[in-house]
C-alpha cells in the first residue's frame, strides 16, 4: 500500500517545524486509528485569522474567526471503510483524496493558553478532529459529540498528548 500524503501549506504565518511534526503525526494516527484500508491524501493550509474568517464567511456564511474547517471530498459514514465508497475515479496519484483541512494557527496559539495546555495538544486537537470529519464524523447531536470527543482523546493519548488533568 502506498504511503498517505499529506501537504501542508502555510501561507504568512511560519510555524516552528515541531508543529509540522504534530499535524503529520496526528494525521497519521487518526487514519491508523480508523482503520483507513486506503492510501490517502489530505492538504492543510495554515492561515492567519484574517483568512480563516473569509472561507468560513464564503463557504458556511459564517463572518467570524474559527480555528479549523474541514472540507470533505467523500461522502463517507462514520466508521465505513473508505473501499466501500471509493472507486479508480476518486484516486490521485493512486491516493484517496479525503479533503482539505484550513487551520488558523495564531487562534490554535491563543486556545492553547485559554484552555491551559499545550501548543502542541491544540494542534493536535484541532487536526485529530478535522481529520474525523473529512472520515464522516459530526457532532451535532449530542450522542455523536460524545462520540467524536472520546475517539480525539483515545488518539491524542494514542501519540502523547493526553488531556492533562
Amino acid at each position: 500500500m502506498k504511503a498517505h500524503r499529506i501537504t501542508i501549506t502555510k501561507g504568512e504565518q511560519k510555524p516552528p517545524f515541531s508543529f509540522m511534526k504534530v499535524i503529520r503525526k496526528s494525521i497519521k494516527a487518526t487514519l491508523a486509528h480508523q482503520g483507513v484500508d486506503l492510501p490517502c491524501a489530505v492538504d492543510v493550509s495554515l492561515v492567519s485569522e484574517a483568512e480563516i474568517q473569509v472561507i468560513n464567511a464564503e463557504k458556511r456564511e459564517i463572518d467570524s474567526v474559527t480555528d479549523v474547517l474541514s472540507f470533505p471530498q467523500l461522502d463517507i459514514g462514520p466508521g465505513q471503510a473508505l473501499s466501500e465508497v471509493c472507486d479508480d475515479f476518486d484516486l490521485v496519484d493512486g491516493r484517496v483524496l479525503l479533503g482539505d483541512v484550513v487551520l488558523c494557527y495564531p487562534r490554535a496559539l491563543k486556545q492553547a493558553i485559554e484552555y491551559g495546555h499545550s501548543f502542541k495538544r491544540e494542534i493536535g486537537f484541532l487536526t485529530v478532529h478535522s481529520i474525523l470529519h473529512l472520515l464522516g464524523y459530526d457532532h451535532m447531536e449530542e450522542e455523536e459529540e460524545k462520540q467524536m470527543h472520546g475517539l480525539t482523546e483515545e488518539i491524542l493519548s494514542s501519540i502523547g498528548l493526553a488531556r492533562e488533568e
